[in-house]
């Protein structure tokens, strides 16, 4: 048994104690404190170079791991860009950059490439930050540090307060980051999100390592800081909410032409696509193949608020979709490149099934004693791939080299292995 295995039973130690470096507020065994104010106050928003230049100089200057965090306008902008970035270090304290001011933040990046970066759910940052110019070459992830650790609650608020018994104000945390200029609240909101980043990484590292995780989670760390950017999605239309109501091809046409037309719109106009038209109206459309304006104006999604022009456009779309021959219509499923879903298993292949049946019970049951989340200790989509497909000679080797083949750590593929291969050569599998 692993010193992880032998400790995640022990529920006694689920939080580690520890203040900031000040030791202004109580520890987590008493009432949590309310962090109310950036120890420096809150600094002047950078959104020229000259000021730029001097972040880079102190970051650079700085010592130890810096904190980094974005905030995007998800809901009210096209895309998922970042419009304010916030950091913090030792010895530099903490900037917030206006990323649209000063889009290019390379410069910084590369003045802190040898540093590790500390972030909280670093694959919702990631993406947006690479944008303007800064990558990581190292992380430490909060957010995944909790879910290896075993905590319940991960968000940033939750961690701060479990682990370093402060309170986070998360009034802002969906506001439009766009607007400008930002307000004073917001911006105190988001120069407290890297407040205490850095004290919440060294409180985790430690309960980590005290639960024989520690190389695990910088094993994982390092994944995420060396995958690539993510592939376009294929045909994203497709992602439309409530598109298991729409069965025949034509309908899936007009699906594709509406978001399609929506998509361009909201690019151009730089508004989320939602403001522009609903998922719900697109769906709604589909399913009706309105023949003209004043049926489509009777649908709901398209009401007395929407213009004459703007109802056209989207009957033309329509129109469009209706006039294409057969050959052009869109197929109802995506081509599937892996195993079918999990539900049609029984039928297709009862030994797939019987083999998945038991290889879920096993991790399942490994997660429960590690404390952490199934996903986090092996990717469910691998199991189901092993499963469907497994190694014509079962044993450690092959399930070991198949796991590896699909993207699993080291620490999972030895974790995982002795699960798989019991399930993978069980009589009724």
């Amino acid at each position: 048994m692993t010193d992880a295995q032998d400790t995640a039973a022990d529920s006694s130690l689920r939080i580690t104690g520890g203040t900031p470096p000040d030791d202004a507020g109580s520890s987590v065994m008493g009432a949590p404190t309310p962090l109310l104010e950036p120890r420096e106050g809150i600094p002047p928003v950078v959104a020229d170079q000259a000021a730029l230049a001097k972040v880079v100089a102190a970051f650079a200057a700085g010592s130890g791991p810096v904190a980094v965090d974005a905030e995007r306008a998800s809901g009210y902008r096209y895309g998922q860009r970042a419009y304010l970035v916030q950091l913090r270090r030792q010895g530099a304290g903490t900037a917030l950059i206006d990323p649209v001011a000063c889009p290019d933040l390379s410069g910084l990046g590369e003045a802190l490439s040898g540093v590790e970066w500390v972030l909280h759910a670093a694959t919702q940052d990631l993406p947006c930050l690479r944008e303007i110019g800064m990558v990581p070459a190292r992380l430490f992830d909060t957010e995944l540090a909790g879910r290896l650790a075993g905590f319940p609650r991960v968000g940033l608020g939750a961690m701060v307060e479990n682990v370093l018994g402060f309170v986070l104000e998360k009034g802002h945390s969906a506001v439009d980051w766009s607007t400008r200029p930002l307000p004073e609240p917001w911006l105190r909101y988001a120069a407290l999100d890297v407040e205490l980043l850095v004290d919440l990484r060294d409180a985790l590292e430690k309960e980590l390592d005290r639960q024989g995780k520690l190389e695990w989670a910088l094993q994982e760390f390092d994944a995420i800081a060396a995958a690539p950017p993510a592939e376009p999605r294929k045909d994203p239309w497709r992602r439309t909410s409530g598109m298991h109501k729409v069965r025949r091809r034509r309908q899936l046409a007009v699906v594709r032409e509406l978001w399609e037309t929506r998509d361009r719109i909201a690019q151009r106009r730089d508004v989320s696509p939602g403001k522009v038209l609903s998922d719900a109206a697109i769906v709604e459309a589909a399913l009706a193949l309105p023949a003209n304006v004043h049926a489509l104006a009777a649908l709901n999604g398209f009401g007395h608020r929407m213009g004459r022009r703007q109802l056209e456009q989207w009957q033309a779309a329509v129109d469009r979709a209706k006039a294409l021959p057969d050959s052009a219509l869109p197929q109802p499923g995506q081509p599937v490149t892996g195993p079918p879903p999990p539900r049609a298993w029984a039928d297709k292949d009862p030994a797939a099934a019987a083999r998945l049946t038991a290889a879920r019970t096993g991790v399942s049951a490994l997660a429960e004693r590690l404390a952490m989340p199934q996903e986090n200790l092996v990717s469910p989509d691998t199991v189901r791939r092993i499963c469907w497909e497994p190694p014509k000679v079962i044993d450690t080797g092959s399930v070991e080299t198949a796991l590896a083949g699909y993207g699993a750590r080291a620490w999972q593929v030895e974790l995982v292995t002795p699960v798989l291969v019991s399930a993978l050569s069980a009589k009724d599998a």
